[in-house]
């Protein structure tokens, strides 16, 4: 037993030290290279470049190459990158996923050791797995929401300036330099790609593909037909920063008759985790019968699913979309 624990031991340490040694390493200047570049590889997907842009390499999903090769087979690998970038954060999906691995791995490992129940330490392992993921989403949507409350503001900047006779470009100049984050970050990549020789039409295409929200795909549409048909810029950009600060109006709103249900599913949805946590630590024989019985992993199963169905279904219904 003591040699079992012993090998346990050296394994957690050199699983944790490797992936640390991993999860630091990489090249900044290729990184910065590569969401330089990144428009342009998206335009080529559209088949809208020239065959000379096909000579940039692939994005890198980890600096170590047998990882990058094992990443790219993966197919939910692009997606997870994408949001990545959506969420802001400086990080690979490969570094991700050793912090999911490495995450997962340890607290398998010392809640086995701790209450020597496999059921249990499995969930936690699960829960320490989900742990990333989770903060990659709760990131990711602060910083849309973000970008969606600033939004109209910018649209009021880009028609001010172009009502004073400068031209389009130039208001997204302004507003890269100007503006609150991340709205300035984000234009600010659209006029250097547009600077750099990119067509306006594929710059704004790839700000919607960043920003994957219904304010920036109107803003979006509504300039590209206006370069196709005309018209006045001007007042289409003061409509349409009109019509988003309803819409947000709206929204804020519905949030705020939809408070109370979202916070009973929230207590009703961690009473019972809650309440085994409390019983297993004030009177673990009584809390011990569910992990047990030959019955207990079963009932368990039964209400984690039960958990789960009845918070799919509190969130579609406090959850509206405007």
């Amino acid at each position: 037993m003591a040699l079992l624990i012993a090998i346990l031991t050296f394994t957690v340490v050199l699983v944790i030290f490797g992936g640390i040694w991993m999860l630091t390493g990489g090249d900044k200047q290729q990184e910065i290279v590569r969401n330089r570049m990144a428009a342009v590889r998206k335009a080529e997907k559209r088949g809208e470049v020239s065959l000379d842009l096909k000579l940039i390499r692939d994005e890198l999903y980890s600096s170590l190459p047998q990882f990058q090769r094992f990443l790219i087979r993966m197919p939910w690998s692009v997606n997870l990158q994408h949001y990545i970038t959506q969420a802001g954060l400086k990080v690979k999906a490969g570094k991700l996923y050793l912090w999911i691995a490495i995450l997962g791995f340890a607290a398998y490992v010392l809640i086995a050791f701790a209450y020597n129940q496999v059921l249990f330490a499995i969930l936690a392992g699960l829960f320490a797995a989900s742990l990333p993921l989770a903060f990659l989403a709760w990131k990711r949507h602060r910083r849309l929401a973000k970008f969606e409350e600033h939004f109209p503001e910018t649209l009021d900047l880009i028609g001010r300036a172009v009502r004073a006779g400068h031209a389009f470009t130039t208001g997204l100049e302004m507003v890269s330099k100007e503006a609150a984050e991340p709205v300035a970050s984000e234009f600010r990549s659209t006029f250097e790609e547009q600077n750099f020789g990119l067509p306006l039409r594929d710059a704004l295409l790839n700000l919607a593909e960043r920003m994957p929200l219904i304010d920036v795909r109107l803003f979006v549409t509504a300039l590209l037909v206006q370069k196709e048909t005309g018209g006045n810029l001007a007042e289409l950009l003061d409509e349409l920063a009109r019509v988003m600060r309803e819409r947000f109006q709206i929204y804020r709103d519905v949030s705020v008759r939809t408070a109370q249900g979202k916070l009973t599913a929230i207590i009703l949805i961690a009473l019972p985790i809650g309440m085994l946590i409390v019983m297993k630590t004030l009177n673990p024989s009584y809390a011990d019968v569910l992990f047990t019985d030959p019955l207990g992993p079963k009932i368990l199963g039964v209400a984690a699913f039960m958990q789960i169905l009845g918070a799919i279904i509190i969130w579609k219904i406090v959850h509206i979309q405007v």
